[in-house]
């Protein structure tokens, strides 16, 4: 049996498509229904069930599937060692983020990463953070990009960075004139939250149910972006990631104000598959984004004393100050 027929069923039983198959290997899906009904043929069995969409496979496609996964997995590992050329079919890497990542923070990864291994397609697909989960559970991700990670056996969790949350609002908050506030002066603020299926959502409840603030909760939304564009009309308060406002305080069109007396980051970790684990191009784009975090945090810690040695900027999102430190970020041990 050929082991490129082998390669397109695994990517079918990967992407439960035969459009996405068809893609991802450069053929018609003409080609892969022909590859399909070969395989069918010449096993004797049905290997996918056709009558429904998504397409599905059978038991005895599942069971043909992860063996040609594992065959596939094996032959390019053979492939790598033996010192062949792929420079005929580029390698791909698909990363499955959540939403408050940040475009424009992986778009600088992904140009650099390009610049190093120009033959290494990478792809971002931006998602609800439980479609992240399944999107590397069932292996149509090579890796995610979640907050407050979760454990589960079959996962592994690597640490990437942590984010300071500030408070944001419009430059015309009552709030923003401040260079740093006290978090009991959100008490009865109006808040614009996330909604409450989302681990942020609860990390902040949390946070704030722990300091004995109480908000005014009026608006849900389950995209930063939404978020953000409420505030900016100046419905309300929210406590934010920094590296999400830097755009818009550049802008003048919010203002993110750090908490002066009690810190709260936002843990971001990487997630994949623990078996077979990552190829050899996602760990690299992995190391790449680990090791630019470090310089950035490095720099920005310069940055911040720089600040603290000179008067602070209404609204700045660098000013930081604090005595007290509260990082609620339980997700790292498992918490929902």
């Amino acid at each position: 049996m050929h082991i490129g027929y082998l390669k397109i069923f695994a990517d079918l039983g990967r992407y439960h498509s035969f459009s996405r198959t068809a893609q991802a290997n450069n053929i018609s899906q003409a080609a892969v229904s022909k590859v399909v009904g070969r395989l069918e043929g010449h096993l004797g069995v049905l290997l996918v069930d056709r009558s429904i969409r998504p397409l599905q496979l059978t038991e005895q496609g599942k069971t043909f599937w992860e063996g040609c996964r594992s065959l596939v997995e094996r032959y390019n590992r053979l492939e790598a060692a033996i010192g062949v050329s792929r420079a005929r079919k580029p390698s791909k890497i698909q990363i499955a983020a959540i939403y408050s990542v940040g475009l424009s923070d992986m778009s600088r990864h992904v140009e650099l990463f390009r610049r190093q291994s120009p033959d290494v397609e990478v792809q971002i697909e931006y998602l609800h953070p439980a479609s992240v989960y399944e999107r590397v559970l069932e292996g149509i991700a090579d890796f995610g990009l979640v907050s407050y990670p979760r454990r589960a056996s079959n996962l592994a969790v690597v640490p990437w960075r942590e984010e300071e949350m500030l408070l944001a609002c419009s430059p015309g908050h009552e709030l923003a004139r401040h260079h740093s506030i006290k978090l009991v002066q959100l008490n009865g603020q109006r808040y614009i939250g996330f909604t409450r299926e989302l681990p942020i959502r609860r990390k902040v409840d949390r946070f704030l149910r722990q300091h004995k603030v109480d908000v005014e909760v009026i608006l849900e939304f389950d995209n930063i972006e939404y978020v953000k564009k409420a505030l900016e009309i100046g419905s309300g308060v929210a406590l934010l990631p920094e590296p999400m406002l830097k755009r818009e305080v550049e802008s003048g069109t919010l203002a993110a104000i750090p908490l002066a007396d009690c810190r709260f980051v936002r843990p971001l970790s990487i997630i994949y598959r623990r078996n077979p684990g990552l190829s050899p191009a996602a760990s690299c784009f992995i190391r790449l984004i680990r090791q630019s975090e470090d310089s950035q945090s490095g720099a920005d810690r310069a940055r911040k004393r720089r600040t603290r040695a000179s008067p602070p900027v209404a609204g700045s999102a660098l000013h930081v100050s604090g005595s007290q430190t509260s990082t609620i970020d339980e997700g790292r041990r498992g918490a929902p």
